[in-house]
């Protein structure tokens, strides 16, 4: 029981490690986190009283 819970922690430290390359990484290699630059208008009534 104790060598797969070892083994999980490994396993979770592992994934954010990797979580946190691709953060930093990720851009160098193609891929774009940038949202949208869009500006989007709507018109809106007040219904003021």
């Amino acid at each position: 029981m104790g060598k797969i819970i070892k083994f999980l922690i490994y396993l979770i430290i592992l994934a954010v490690v990797g979580v946190i390359a691709y953060a930093y990484l990720g851009p160098w290699f193609g891929a774009d986190f940038d949202a949208p630059q869009t500006e989007i208008r709507e018109p809106v009534t007040l219904d003021a009283q």
